[in-house]
């Protein structure tokens, strides 16, 4: 009797942790950077949009994949992945070795450069040359870091948040501020119209991928969506919704 009591108990206590296991599994924990316009940022809704979040939004849809929203600094991001605590990170993330060592990503999605920024009278800086010297602002964690370090700036001051690293140019804490393309423009068009401008050419061009957990079964069906979303026009439409115009 007390051996058929300890059966059941035991196969109650199985049962539901597979439940839980099988629920926990089917809400995929989706990593997003806190500020990060126009490819991630809170909404006037406080909801989460931008770019990426739509993105991803219809490549849910397509997979019919629940899924929850985990905002968090930029830096947190792939150790969220690398731990298990998320599946799932989007937050315009350059695709590079270092990084492919540690986690799996999908196919390209996006092709960004670093763009120079700098005060609207500034004359002095027409570009990442002439960096040389200078208090350079950056984001933590981000490939601009690794880059800046190579052009003999006098000093490279990292910031959590990439508001913060723009603000510290417009205040003249900073020279200048170095970071992805798009986000730097859109800040100029926006917040720091009028006080700012960006200098000089694109420098180190690559892509934005998806980041998974190393041997993720995603990755394959991910790619699958995201290949048809650019097939058949999802994709333009996401991208001049944000963006003005069709991608090149």
């Amino acid at each position: 009797m007390k051996k058929n009591r300890w059966f059941k108990v035991v196969m109650i206590t199985l049962t539901a942790l597979l439940i839980c296991s099988f629920a926990h599994a089917e809400e995929l924990r989706v990593g997003v950077d806190t500020a990060f316009v126009p490819f991630e940022f809170k909404g006037k809704d406080g909801k989460y949009t931008g770019f990426d979040v739509d993105l991803w939004a219809a490549i849910a849809k397509r997979l019919k994949l629940e899924y929850k929203i985990i905002p968090m600094d930029f830096n947190g991001l792939i150790p969220g992945l690398t731990t298990g605590n998320l599946d799932v990170v989007l937050a315009a993330i350059f695709i590079k070795s270092s990084r492919e060592k540690a986690i799996d990503f999908s196919h390209p999605y996006f092709r960004a450069g670093l763009k120079v920024m700098v005060r609207t009278e500034n004359k002095d800086i027409n570009g990442p040359q002439d960096l040389k010297g200078k208090v350079v602002a950056v984001k933590t964690g981000t490939a601009t870091v690794d880059y800046v370090k190579t052009l003999g700036v006098k000093k490279m001051t990292q910031f959590p948040n990439i508001d913060q690293a723009y603000l510290e140019v417009v205040t003249s804490g900073a020279d200048a501020a170095m970071h992805d393309t798009p986000n730097v423009l859109y800040y100029i068009k926006t917040a720091g119209k009028g006080k700012v401008k960006a200098v000089g050419a694109d420098v180190k061009a690559a892509f934005y991928g998806i980041g998974l957990q190393q041997g993720s079964a995603l990755r394959d069906k991910v790619n699958v969506a995201l290949l048809e979303i650019m097939e058949d026009g999802e994709y333009d439409k996401i991208y001049i919704k944000w963006f003005g115009s069709a991608p090149e």
